[in-house]
C-alpha cells in the first residue's frame, strides 16, 4: 500500500488528472469494510486543486492517518452539511453523493472530483470551504451499485461530464488487476474541449491498456470550434452501434451523466408483468434492465 497522506493543508494551481492519479491501481475491497459507516463522521479538507474552469479535485484526510478508505467498487459516499441560510432562513441539511476517484491503496486520504455549479449548494460549499475545515461523510449499502469483478467480456461506458468519476473507479479495477481481459468502450460527452475531464488520463490509460480501453469523445457545443475534429452532438444509436458490441450475455452498460442523458438512454424504468424493463434508446437496441447499471 502506498502512502497518500498529506501532513498539511494546501491549494494547488490548475493540474491534470494524469499526473495526479497516475497509473490504474487495483485495490478492490469487499463490501462492509469502508472507513465510513451509516453513521456520519467528519473528514478534514486538506487540499484543493483546480482541474478545469469549473471542476475541483478535493483531498480529504481520514481520521486515522494509517487508515484506508476501503470503498467497494463501484460505490459512492454521501457528504452532508447544514446550510444555515436555507429556505425561508431556516437551516437546511444538504446531502449529496460523490464517487471517490482515488484507489483504496491511498493511505490516510481520499479524493473527490467535484463540478462547481452556480446554484449548487453542496458544490459551492465545498469549493469555498477553508482548508482545514471538516465535512461529514457516510456510506450506506444502497451506495453500492455493482461489485467488481463485473464478469463481462465487454463493458460500454456512457458518460457525461463529472459522470466520469465512477468510471475512473471501475477502470482502476479493470485495468489495474492482473489477468483481467475486459474490453471497455467509453463514450464521453461534454460541452466544449475545456470541459473534458481527465482527457490526458484516459489517453494514457488507453495507450497502456493494449487496446482494451477505447474512448470516443463527443462535444455538444463544438459546431464553431475549428480545432475540434472529433464527434459533435450527443450520443446516438448509430454511434453506439458503430463502436460498441451489440447486447449479449457477455456485455453490460454503465451510464452516468446529467438527467437529459438518462432520459434518452433509459427513459425511466417501467414494470411490465412484474419485471423491470428499460424504456429508452438502450431498450430499443435490445438491452435488458439487468444489463444496464445507472450511477
Amino acid at each position: 500500500m502506498s502512502s497518500g497522506f498529506l501532513l498539511c493543508c494546501s491549494s494547488r494551481p490548475r493540474g491534470d488528472l494524469s499526473s495526479i492519479i497516475g497509473r490504474p491501481r487495483s485495490a478492490v475491497c469487499p463490501a462492509g469494510q469502508c472507513a465510513f459507516s451509516e453513521e456520519w463522521s467528519p473528514a478534514k479538507l486538506i487540499e484543493r486543486t483546480q482541474i478545469t474552469h469549473n471542476v475541483v479535485l478535493l483531498t480529504f484526510a481520514l481520521r486515522d492517518a494509517s487508515q484506508y478508505l476501503n470503498l467497494p467498487t463501484c460505490a459512492c459516499v454521501l457528504s452532508r452539511f447544514t446550510d444555515e441560510d436555507g429556505l425561508d432562513g431556516t437551516p437546511e441539511v444538504i446531502v449529496r453523493p460523490y464517487t471517490p476517484i482515488s484507489p483504496n491503496d491511498q493511505q490516510g486520504t481520499f479524493q473527490l472530483l467535484v463540478k462547481v455549479y452556480k446554484s449548487g449548494k453542496m458544490s459551492q460549499h465545498l469549493n469555498t470551504l477553508p482548508l482545514g475545515r471538516f465535512v461529514e461523510f457516510s456510506h450506506i449499502k444502497q451506495n453500492l451499485k455493482i461489485q467488481y469483478p463485473f464478469g463481462k467480456k465487454h463493458i460500454t461506458m456512457i458518460v457525461g461530464g463529472t459522470g466520469i468519476t465512477p468510471m475512473i473507479q471501475a477502470l482502476h479495477a479493470i485495468l489495474g488487476t492482473p489477468g483481467d481481459s475486459t474490453q471497455v468502450t467509453m463514450f464521453f460527452g461534454n460541452k466544449t474541449q475545456k470541459d473534458i475531464l481527465g482527457e490526458e488520463l484516459l489517453e494514457s490509460w488507453s495507450k497502456a491498456s493494449g487496446d482494451r480501453l477505447k474512448v470516443i469523445h463527443m462535444l455538444s457545443e463544438a459546431a464553431d470550434d475549428t480545432t475540434w475534429h472529433g464527434v459533435t452532438g450527443f450520443i446516438t444509436r448509430e454511434l453506439l452501434e458503430q463502436h460498441a458490441p451489440p447486447p449479449s450475455e457477455d456485455s453490460m452498460v454503465m451510464v452516468c451523466g446529467p438527467p437529459p442523458m438518462y432520459n434518452v438512454l433509459i427513459g425511466g424504468v417501467v414494470v411490465i408483468d412484474g419485471l423491470k424493463q428499460l424504456n429508452g434508446m438502450l431498450r430499443d437496441m435490445g438491452y435488458s434492465s439487468d444489463q444496464v447499471y445507472i450511477f
